[in-house]
């Protein structure tokens, strides 16, 4: 328990440390730039190829567990959207995406400390944490919501991939199921569900790789805990805000 606080501190003091004006706004934003591109539109490709395939297996496990003639068929259509903008698209991409954006951010900046570079930055009167951490925490959260309406798209459009090769689940019903009682709201809670899961992992991720101590081995235990504990962290925070946002 001690041990944790004492992590918890040093998590709140480097936040701290790190969110703050940067000393040279030319630089923040062309590091931003760098870590959108290589945080974000990297992970383009991983999104959509993991929505298309989970939207059409939610779709076909759906249809073949609902085998009651009382149930309408278009329930099908209306299950899979709410399971894909609810759930699926924010959070359990964002476990993914924890997995990939965490572990590379924590092995970037736990090199930096091995090596020494973070220490030549302090000597040299530069904001290592701020220089560092901040970029990517922003970058991060401002290109999740993309990542999220690109998994919300996908997703439904492998979900309608189904019902064409699904002969228990017509296309039409599947279609009118995607627009029964639609409600936006729940696509405006997944991306702000989102935006701060994306704080979480870059944050997290940061952290581990900034108190890195010792050689390579000790990189890739920091990748390795900064994966563990944002996934915890994001799994906690989603029932924190379903039970805020929608009970």
């Amino acid at each position: 328990m001690k041990a944790s606080l004492h992590k918890f501190g040093e998590y709140v003091l480097l936040m701290n440390k790190a969110i703050s004006i940067p000393d040279r706004w030319s630089m923040f934003f062309k590091q931003l730039i760098k870590e959108i591109s290589k945080l974000g539109v990297d992970s383009l490709w991983i999104v959509i190829i993991i929505s298309i395939f989970i939207g059409t297996v939610i779709a076909i496990q759906i249809s073949l567990n609902i085998s009651s003639p009382l149930i309408p068929k278009f329930t099908i259509g209306y299950t899979t959207r709410e399971i894909i903008l609810l759930e699926f698209s924010s959070s359990i991409m964002c476990l993914i995406l924890a997995g990939k954006v965490g572990s590379n951010i924590a092995s970037e900046i736990g090199t930096m400390r091995v090596t020494e570079q973070i220490d030549a930055m302090e000597i040299m009167g530069v904001n290592s944490a701020n220089f560092l951490i901040l970029p990517k925490v922003v970058g991060l959260m401002l290109f999740i919501p993309v990542l999220v309406i690109f998994s919300m798209f996908t997703g439904i459009v492998g979900g309608y991939l189904a019902s064409m090769i699904t002969p228990s689940l017509p296309t039409s019903a599947f279609e009118y199921g995607l627009q029964y009682y639609f409600n936006s709201f729940y696509v405006g809670y997944s991306i702000l569900k989102s935006v701060i899961y994306a704080f979480i992992i870059s944050s997290v991720a940061s952290y581990f790789g900034y108190n890195a101590r010792g050689g390579a081995l000790d990189v890739g235990k920091a990748s390795t805990n900064a994966v563990v504990m944002s996934s915890i962290m994001i799994l906690l925070a989603d029932v924190i805000m379903t039970q805020l946002m929608l009970a």
